[in-house]
């Protein structure tokens, strides 16, 4: 049993102290979906602080604890706030959350964000369905010692995204007549925003948005054979496009005007999982 495997045990044991609860889907929220236990019937809260050698977000607005519950009649764990490479953390730690939800029963993984736009057709308020992803601008959170308690050593990362899961998000959005655009996200490794010859590059990639998480997580995830699904909320354009100077202001204030039309969407996707 690699160290790495011990300290996610730990949490979990601590966890099942705690509750016995078994979600079947996993939801990290992005910004904008801080408020988004309402939509939920709440059996159990954990806060990060009290699981030990959990890792605790030190971003504003990012609040840190597991709710346990039902999403309509979905048995789910919803992480109210992530940690993030940039906060200082080994990526081993920065997705040891989904790797313990893993543990705890989750079979999906629904992953959130906010991210600058890079297509030209997209807008601040869009919504993305991510499709694919571009992780190579940070290190694998599979590097080192492999958990083979979770994985094979090269794990196959043809469709990061379920095609499957894709489908009910687009059905979904249809139904509930809100925009959704599709496309490629790029993690990078923050916290600066990129410059403008750095998006350029990411545009010959072919990346739609950028961002500072989720590429991570779901590498991690589909390591351990979690299918896996996301959105992300287009708060900004990146540097270069957007005419105006980048800020974390701008980006949650966007979110929160996003927020109903995203909780929503999130909601009536769930209930089709």
């Amino acid at each position: 049993m690699s160290g790495q495997f011990e300290k996610i045990k730990q949490c979990f044991d601590y966890c099942r102290k705690i509750t016995e609860f078994r979600p079947r889907i996993g939801l990290i929220l992005g910004s904008g979906l801080g408020n988004y236990a309402k939509h939920m019937r709440v059996e159990c809260e954990i806060p990060y602080g009290e699981i030990p050698g959990f890792p605790l977000s030190t971003v504003e607005g990012h609040d840190g604890r597991f709710l346990f519950g039902y999403i309509g009649t979905v048995p789910a764990v919803v992480m109210k706030g992530r940690v993030h490479y940039y906060e200082g953390y080994s990526m081993e730690d920065v997705v040891l959350p989904v790797r313990l939800m893993r543990l705890l029963g989750i079979e999906i993984l629904f992953l959130t964000n906010a991210s600058g736009g890079i297509n030209p057709e997209f807008q601040a308020g869009d919504f993305m369905m991510i499709t694919d992803q571009i992780s190579s601008f940070v290190p694998s959170p599979l590097r080192g010692e492999n958990i083979k308690e979770f994985g094979v050593r090269f794990p196959d990362m043809t469709h990061i995204y379920d095609p499957e899961l894709q489908q009910i998000i687009r059905e979904t959005s249809k139904d509930e007549k809100i925009t959704i655009k599709e496309g490629v996200y790029l993690q990078t490794a923050g916290p600066n925003f990129e410059s403008p010859a750095e998006v350029r590059m990411f545009a010959c990639l072919g990346a739609d948005a950028v961002g500072m998480s989720t590429a991570c997580e779901a590498i991690a995830a589909r390591h351990a054979g979690i299918r896996v699904c996301g959105i992300s909320c287009i708060s900004n354009m990146a540097s270069g496009i957007s005419k105006v100077e980048l800020s974390h202001k701008e980006v949650q204030e966007t979110a929160d005007l996003k927020a109903t039309d995203f909780e929503r969407l999130v909601t009536g996707i769930i209930a089709r999982m």
